[in-house]
C-alpha cells in the first residue's frame, strides 16, 4: 500500500496547501507565504475572461457528448463479450479491445495527424479517389469535437468494459437458465438479468463520470488542438495551462483550477445524492 499512499500524499494532499496561491499575488521568485493577499481579484478576472467562458462551454459540451456516446459503449461491449462461448476467442477479442488504452495520446495524435493530413492522408486519399475535395479534418470546427469523442471511444471502451465484465461474472448463471426455460429471449435476458445485475455498478460509474464533467482530458486535447479550432476545442484544462502556466500567471491559473475542482466536487456530491434519492446505493 505504501506506493499508493505516497502518491496520494504527494500529489493530492500536499498541493492543497498551495491553493492559497489563488488568493495571493504569487511570484515564483518568493515563497508563497510572503505573497501579498489579493482576495477574490483573480477569481473576478477569471469570470470576466471571454476565453474562460468559451473554455467552460467547450468542456461541458464535449463531456456531454462523451457521456451520451462513450459511457454506454463499455456496457454494451461487456454484455457482448459475456455472450461469447469460446474462451480462446473471447480472450483474443478482449486483448485487442484493451490494447488502445495503453497507447499514449501523443502516439494516437500522431496517427490521427497522418490519417487526416490534407497531403497524402488516408482519409483524404479515399476522398480524392471518390472525386471529392480534401478536408483538413483536425482544422475543421464542425469535426474537431467529434474527433475527440470518437478517438476517446476507440481508446477507452475496451478497457472500461473490464469493470462491467467483472460485475457480469457475479450473476448466477441459473438465472439465465430459468429465464430461457420460461421463454425469455436474449433481449429479455439482457434487460431483466444482465442489466439489472450490473445496475449498481453502472450507477457508481455514472456518478464518477458526472463528477468529472469539468475535466477536459488534457493529454488528448493538448495533443490534437490547434489555433483553427481553439474556439470549439479549448477546454478548462488546456485554458489553465495555456493562459496561466505557460504565461507565468500562476495565481490566475490556480483560481481557474480551484473553480474547476469546486464545481466538479459539487457535481459529484449532487449526483450521489440524486442516486440515493432514486433508491440506489450511491458512492458515499
Amino acid at each position: 500500500m505504501l506506493p499508493g499512499i505516497a502518491f496520494y500524499l504527494l500529489f493530492r494532499y500536499v498541493p492543497l496547501y498551495y491553493l492559497q496561491i489563488a488568493f495571493k499575488d504569487f511570484r515564483i521568485t518568493r515563497p508563497v507565504e510572503q505573497a501579498d493577499f489579493a482576495g477574490l481579484k483573480y477569481f473576478i478576472e477569471v469570470f470576466e475572461s471571454v476565453s474562460f467562458r468559451e473554455a467552460l462551454r467547450n468542456t461541458l459540451v464535449i463531456n456531454a457528448m462523451k457521456l451520451l456516446i462513450c459511457f454506454p459503449a463499455p456496457i454494451l461491449l461487456a454484455v457482448l463479450l459475456n455472450e461469447l462461448r469460446s474462451q480462446r476467442y473471447k480472450r483474443t477479442v478482449q486483448t485487442i479491445l484493451y490494447l488502445p488504452h495503453f497507447i499514449s495520446w501523443v502516439v494516437i495524435s500522431s496517427i490521427l495527424f497522418n490519417f487526416t493530413s490534407i497531403y497524402g492522408g488516408l482519409f483524404n486519399t479515399i476522398r480524392e479517389s471518390m472525386g471529392l475535395e480534401p478536408i483538413m479534418f483536425l482544422g475543421n470546427k464542425g469535426m474537431f469535437r467529434w474527433i475527440l469523442v470518437l478517438s476517446d471511444l476507440w481508446k477507452e471502451s475496451g478497457y472500461g468494459a473490464i469493470i462491467y465484465l467483472s460485475a457480469l461474472t457475479a450473476i448466477d448463471p441459473q438465472l439465465y437458465e430459468a429465464a430461457a426455460i420460461d421463454g425469455a429471449g436474449r433481449v429479455r435476458q439482457f434487460w431483466h438479468i444482465s442489466l439489472s445485475g450490473i445496475k449498481s455498478t453502472i450507477v457508481v460509474m455514472l456518478i464518477l463520470r458526472i463528477g468529472s464533467m469539468m475535466a477536459g482530458n488534457f493529454d488528448q486535447v493538448q495533443s490534437l488542438i490547434n489555433d483553427q479550432v481553439l474556439s470549439v476545442g479549448d477546454v478548462l484544462d488546456t485554458f489553465v495551462y495555456r493562459v496561466g502556466v505557460s504565461n507565468g500567471r500562476f495565481s490566475f491559473a490556480s483560481a481557474a483550477g480551484l473553480f474547476n475542482s469546486a464545481v466538479g466536487a459539487v457535481l459529484l456530491l449532487a449526483s450521489d445524492r440524486l442516486a440515493k434519492r432514486l433508491g440506489e446505493r450511491g458512492l458515499f
